[in-house]
């Protein structure tokens, strides 16, 4: 029971900032196309950088979550790869 009740908690951290990036996504694209529309008074700015942040802020923290689990797997590159340090060195 504790599993799902853990993987459901998992999903809905990833579930959020996912909805977050979708929601800035559309407000850059409304505020975009309210340039071109004549019954607006232009472009907003306020909701495009509320928007910007948003969606950098999303793709930011799912992108982290996925490079830190692939980094854990060994599935990364080996430049992305934690260095090991040898002891008796500083």
């Amino acid at each position: 029971m504790k599993s799902t009740i853990s993987r459901f908690a998992a999903a809905l951290i990833l579930v959020i900032p996912g909805i977050a990036a979708t929601y800035g996504f559309l407000a850059m694209k409304d505020s975009l196309f309210a340039l071109f529309d004549e019954a607006s008074a232009g472009f907003t700015w306020g909701k495009f950088l509320i928007g910007f942040v948003l969606f950098a802020a999303g793709v930011a923290f799912i992108g982290g979550w996925t490079f830190y689990r692939d980094r854990k797997r060994n599935y990364v590159a080996p430049r992305f790869k934690e260095k090991k340090r040898r002891p008796g060195r500083e």
